[in-house]
């Protein structure tokens, strides 16, 4: 199982992009959101949820924890596939799911494409409950953000003190609802150059 990918993005697109992680290219299904935050021949982290079938497998790609756990959250819904969750994704945010759910706004899904009334429904009976607190998501979303950047820096040469300082000033500079990719590159420009990617602390 592919749980996450951390590389340089050959490609993108607003539905895909194509990740290198040590010479391999991974080709992952994004939302336009997530694809917004991403630039070709930068470094970038994603959280993934690979979907297995008999003609292949498929790779979806998530700026945060909080919506890879809502993707898979989707598709245990009858009648939503990997793709009606993506396009979910697609056209809400985390917390607009968590509020729809909440107050069995069906009118919500409903204004995604593909979704009809009866899984629009199925969507609010099926997760209700699942979701969790908002408030509460949101500050366990932000320390997993810290956490993934502090672990990419870490992997691309720094030490982790160093890390985790340069994650902090940018958590607090860009604020709790910064991604992982966000902070990431904040961390990075206040590092600077000085180091180049890959190399090993002396």
């Amino acid at each position: 199982m592919i749980a996450s990918l951390n590389g340089r993005i050959l490609a993108l697109e607003s539905s895909s992009a194509i990740v290198d992680v040590s010479g391999v290219g991974y080709l992952v299904q994004i939302t336009p959101a997530t694809s917004r935050t991403l630039s070709v021949d930068h470094s970038a982290f994603l959280f993934t949820a690979m979907v297995v079938r008999e003609d292949g497998f498929t790779l979806f790609g998530f700026a945060t924890v909080a919506e890879q756990k809502i993707f898979d959250l989707l598709r245990s819904v009858s009648g939503v596939g990997p793709k009606s969750a993506l396009a979910i994704l697609g056209e809400l945010s985390v917390d607009q799911i968590v509020d729809a759910v909440a107050q069995e706004n069906d009118a919500a899904f409903k204004a995604v494409s593909g979704i009809g009334p009866k899984t629009a429904k199925l969507i609010s009976v099926t997760l209700a409950g699942k979701l969790g607190n908002p408030a509460a998501r949101a500050k366990s979303s932000a320390s997993s953000d810290l956490s993934v950047v502090v672990a990419a820096l870490t992997g691309l040469g720094w030490n982790e003190r160093s890390a985790l300082e340069a994650a902090s000033r940018a958590s607090d500079a860009l604020g709790a609802s910064a991604s992982a990719n966000n902070l990431l590159k904040a961390a990075l420009a206040q590092l600077g150059s000085s180091k180049s990617i890959g190399a090993s602390d002396e």
